[in-house]
């Protein structure tokens, strides 16, 4: 069996699925604001919160 290929680096490759992970998820609760009507500051604000 072949060794693991990772795309960046044993470290690095869970880091970075995480980051795509979240991102993904901003801009879907983004879209899904922008549909309500609420602009992107608001709902930047609404998470702070």
């Amino acid at each position: 069996m072949a060794p693991a290929a990772y795309i960046i680096s044993r470290i690095a490759d869970p880091i970075f699925g995480v980051f795509i992970g979240l991102s993904a998820a901003a801009l879907r609760i983004n879209r899904e604001e922008k549909e309500k009507g609420k602009t992107t500051q608001e709902t930047i604000d609404a998470a702070c919160r």
